[in-house]
């Protein structure tokens, strides 16, 4: 087992809990709301002897104490921006799911990073009306586990068993379903922001200079891939793979995720902004699984 060294960051004001793991270059994750800096431990045990992976908890999640300002994608990526510099990490890799890939797309407009990966990222679609629609029903639905719902524990349990499907992710689902009721406000406040228009990146993310590791679960029903289609098309330099899954690829097929996430770091360029980059035409999706990848399964995007 790698061991990993655990530390107090105080942001703004939040003490946030960061473990790092491993040795090498650095690789920020960025968990999905409600979940913590745990979600990562497959892939950093994996390929800790190569990289270092530096796991954050989000506030009010983990082991991180509660925020002043309400959860969304924008105020996460104005704390991780910090952390990286309070720890020093230089021109790192960033790999964010869900609010985290969101927060990732934020961050990588504002400093070099060098290389993204997106894991079923928020901020990819339009903020329709359907959209909102759907966001105030989450909304409403953590508030009722934020006030103390009976039903909310069994529903969240439910509601979860479909959001990570993969058996590997049994454990950490576990948790993150026994950590529901403290997490609600914050799911509250993401899923109240999710919702707003500010929430949409797409301009933003198709702006990038970086290279672009795009990680998404095939049978994502939050953020389903082929209404995020057409943004991740208009990336500059990105690379599509496509694994078995609900949410989290590298929970539900951490060995698989594993190893294109070690391909895509040994394609990257020295440093960052060290080569031009690559067109998006080129961009290959797989489908991924427990098996892993037949040549038959590729298709360009």
């Amino acid at each position: 087992m790698i061991l990993g060294q655990i530390e107090k960051v105080t942001i703004d004001g939040v003490a946030l809990n960061v473990d790092s793991v491993g040795t090498g270059t650095p690789v920020l994750c960025l968990h999905a709301v409600g979940h913590d800096g745990h979600d990562f431990d497959a892939l950093a045990q994996c390929l800790g002897h190569s990289y270092r992976f530096v796991r954050l908890d989000w506030p009010g999640q983990g082991q991180s104490a509660f925020d002043h300002s309400p959860a969304s994608a924008a105020r996460y990526a104005e704390l991780a921006d910090k952390v990286i510099d309070a720890l020093g990490l230089v021109s790192p890799v960033i790999l964010g799911n869900s609010i985290g890939g969101a927060a990732a797309i934020r961050i990588a407009a504002r400093r070099p990073l060098r290389g993204l990966v997106l894991c079923d990222s928020g901020g990819l679609v339009e903020i329709t009306s359907a959209v909102t629609r759907i966001c105030r029903f989450f909304e409403g639905f953590f508030a009722a586990g934020e006030r103390g719902a009976w039903w909310f524990g069994l529903a969240f349990a439910l509601h979860y068993s479909m959001i990570l499907r993969g058996a590997a992710a049994r454990a950490q689902r576990r948790l993150i379903v026994k950590a529901a009721r403290r997490s609600a406000p914050v799911l509250r406040q993401a899923w109240a922001s999710f919702g707003r228009r500010d929430a949409d990146v797409r301009g933003l993310a198709a702006s990038l200079d970086v290279p672009i590791w795009v990680a998404w679960a095939k049978r994502d029903g939050v953020l389903p891939l082929k209404y995020c289609l057409p943004a991740i098309k208009q990336l500059k330099s990105y690379t599509l793979t496509v694994f078995e899954g609900g949410h989290s690829p590298f929970l539900e097929q951490p060995d698989a995720f594993a190893k294109g996430f070690e391909g895509f770091m040994t394609g990257l360029p020295a440093r960052a902004g060290g080569t031009e980059p690559r067109s998006a035409e080129g961009g290959v999706t797989y489908v991924l699984g427990t098996e892993g990848c037949t040549d038959s399964e590729a298709t360009r995007s």
